[in-house]
C-alpha cells in the first residue's frame, strides 16, 4: 500500500483523473473497465445470453481454427491442454475476458500463422513463382521493386527498415491504446476485431495462394520453388550487416510463412492503422497516409513484395474497415474528448441511409447538443418521418437519440492543488469504485444509445425481450 501512496504512483493517477476521469458524469459507468474475478458472472452471461446468427458464424469460425491449431501443432497433448485450459480460463475471468474475449480474431491469426509451416506439404498448393511479377509487369509496365532496390545505401537502408522492421511491430499496440483512450467505449473492441480478421484471412489466401517474393526471382529466378527452401531477409541482411548482429536473418530464413508474399500483411496492417487514425484523428489524416506511402516504399525497397502485393492488401484492407465501421464500430463524436467524456454508444444504421448523398465522414457531427431539441437534432435531408420503435425520437443516421451530451467544459472537475489532492483510496470517482462488469457478450443495439446513468451490464438486462 505504501507504493500506491508515494508520489511516484499519485502523481501519474492524479494528471490521469484530470485529463480524462473527471470528463465521466457522475452516475456513468459506461467506460469503466472490470475488476471482477467471479467466473460465476460470466457463466451466468453465458447461460443467459441470447445467440445470433452471425454470433454463431463468428465463434465457430473462430474456434475451428484454433481446434486445427491445436491438433497440427507437433507438441505432445500434455503440453497442448494446459496451455488451451489456461487460454480458455482467460475467457471466463471477467478481468481479462473484456479484452481476450474481442482478441480472439488476433489469437486465431498469431496461432494459425506460427503453425502454417507444420502442416503437411501434400496438403499445400503449388508456389507460384511467376504470377506476382507479371501481374506487376502488366499492370504496372516494369518490377517497381527491382526498380526502386537498384541504388542502395545505408541512410536508405536505415530509412527503409524503421517503418518495415520496427514500428511496424509496435504500431498496432500504439492505434489500440490511442483508440482505447480517445474513441468511445467499445470502438477498441471494433479494432482487435477488423485487425484479427484483416490478418486471419490474409494469411488464409497466402496459405491457399503461395507466391514468391521479389528477393526470390533476385536469387533463383524464375525456377520452381519448393517449401523445402529457406527464406531470405532481402534487403533486412543489410540491416544486420549494419548493426552487426543477427536480427532478420535467421528469423525471416526460418519463417513459418516463406511463401506468403500475396497480399502484402505488412501493407494491409499499415492502412488499418491509418484508416482507424483517420477516423479517430481526421485533422492528421495527410500525416497518417503519409505513413502508409513511407511503408510502401520500403517494402519494395527492401524486395519483401511487389506493388501488386501492396495494393491487394490495401484493398482487403479497406474492404475490413469498411464493414466494421458500419457493422461495428460506434459513432465519433467530434464534440467528446476521450472514452470517459461519453454517455451514449450511438451506431449509424445504413439501412436508413441514402448512400448516394449522405456524407458518412461529417454528418453524424454533434453540436451543442445541450442548446438543440430532439426533433432537429442531426438535421438531414433524409431525415425519417417516423420514430423508432422504442419511441425515442430519431435523426437521419437511424440513430436514436437518448439523452443529451454533456459539453467538456461543463464536466470538467476541476482538483485542487497538488498538495490536497486525495489519495487513489479517497477518490470517490475512481474507476475502480465505479467499475461495471461488461466483460462477455455485451450487446449495444444497432440502432439504440445508452443513457449516461446506465451501464452496458444494465442496459443488456433492459433490452425488450424477442418473442
Amino acid at each position: 500500500m505504501s507504493l500506491l501512496r508515494s508520489k511516484i504512483v499519485q502523481k501519474p493517477y492524479q494528471l490521469f483523473h484530470y485529463y480524462f476521469l473527471s470528463e465521466q458524469a457522475p452516475d456513468s459507468s459506461l467506460a469503466n473497465l472490470s475488476f471482477e474475478t467471479d467466473i460465476s458472472i460470466t457463466i451466468n452471461k453465458f447461460k443467459n445470453h441470447r445467440w445470433k446468427r452471425n454470433e454463431i458464424a463468428h465463434y465457430g469460425f473462430l474456434s475451428s481454427v484454433i481446434l486445427f491449431v491445436f491438433f497440427i501443432f507437433p507438441a505432445s497433448f500434455l503440453i497442448k491442454l494446459p496451455i488451451l485450459s489456461v487460454f480458455g480460463l482467460c475467457f471466463l475471468v471477467p478481468l481479462t475476458s473484456q479484452f481476450f474475449l474481442h482478441a480472439l480474431p488476433v489469437f486465431s491469426w498469431l496461432a494459425l500463422f506460427f503453425t502454417c509451416g507444420k502442416i503437411p506439404e501434400e496438403w499445400k498448393p503449388a508456389i507460384s513463382v511467376k504470377f506476382l511479377p507479371a501481374m506487376e509487369t502488366i499492370l504496372y509496365g516494369d518490377n517497381l521493386s527491382n526498380v526502386l532496390a537498384t541504388i542502395t545505401t545505408p541512410t536508405l537502408d536505415i530509412l527503409a527498415w524503421l517503418p518495415y522492421g520496427l514500428v511496424h511491430f509496435v504500431f498496432p499496440f500504439v492505434v489500440a491504446a490511442l483508440i482505447f483512450v480517445f474513441g468511445p467505449p467499445t470502438a477498441l473492441n471494433s479494432f482487435g476485431f477488423a485487425f484479427g480478421y484483416l490478418n486471419l484471412v490474409g494469411v488464409l489466401i497466402q496459405i491457399c495462394l503461395p507466391a514468391a517474393a521479389p528477393w526470390y526471382k533476385n536469387l533463383y529466378g524464375l525456377q520452381p520453388a519448393n517449401y523445402s527452401m529457406s527464406g531470405s531477409p532481402g534487403g533486412l541482411g543489410r540491416i544486420d550487416d549494419i548493426l552487426g548482429f543477427d536480427m532478420y536473418t535467421t528469423a525471416f530464413s526460418n519463417s513459418p510463412m516463406i511463401f506468403g508474399a500475396f497480399p502484402s500483411l505488412h501493407s494491409a496492417c499499415a492502412i488499418m492503422d491509418v484508416l482507424f487514425l483517420s477516423w479517430l484523428f481526421p485533422s492528421l489524416t495527410v500525416a497518417w497516409w503519409g505513413y502508409g506511402c513511407w511503408l510502401w516504399w520500403s517494402t519494395m525497397y527492401l524486395t519483401h513484395h511487389y506493388f501488386f502485393d501492396l495494393t491487394s492488401g490495401a484493398l482487403l484492407s479497406i474492404s475490413v474497415f469498411t464493414y466494421t465501421k458500419y457493422v461495428h464500430l460506434p459513432v465519433m463524436d467530434r464534440t467528446k474528448f476521450c472514452r470517459w467524456s461519453y454517455t451514449e454508444i450511438p451506431k449509424v444504421n445504413i439501412n436508413q441511409m441514402n448512400p448516394l448523398t449522405f456524407n458518412f465522414n461529417n454528418d453524424y457531427v454533434y453540436n451543442d447538443l445541450e442548446n438543440q431539441q430532439p426533433d432537429i437534432l442531426l438535421s438531414n435531408p433524409y431525415q425519417q418521418s417516423s420514430s423508432s420503435s422504442s419511441g425515442q425520437p430519431q435523426s437521419s443516421l437511424g440513430i436514436e437519440l437518448e439523452n443529451y451530451s454533456r459539453s467538456r467544459q461543463s464536466s470538467k472537475v476541476f482538483l485542487p492543488q497538488a498538495s490536497g489532492l486525495p489519495t487513489i483510496e479517497d477518490e470517490e470517482t475512481s474507476s475502480f469504485d465505479n467499475s461495471a462488469t461488461t466483460s462477455v457478450f455485451d450487446e449495444v443495439e444497432q440502432l439504440s444509445t445508452i443513457h449516461f446513468n446506465t451501464s452496458l451490464e444494465d442496459y443488456d438486462k433492459r433490452k425488450p425481450k424477442k418473442h
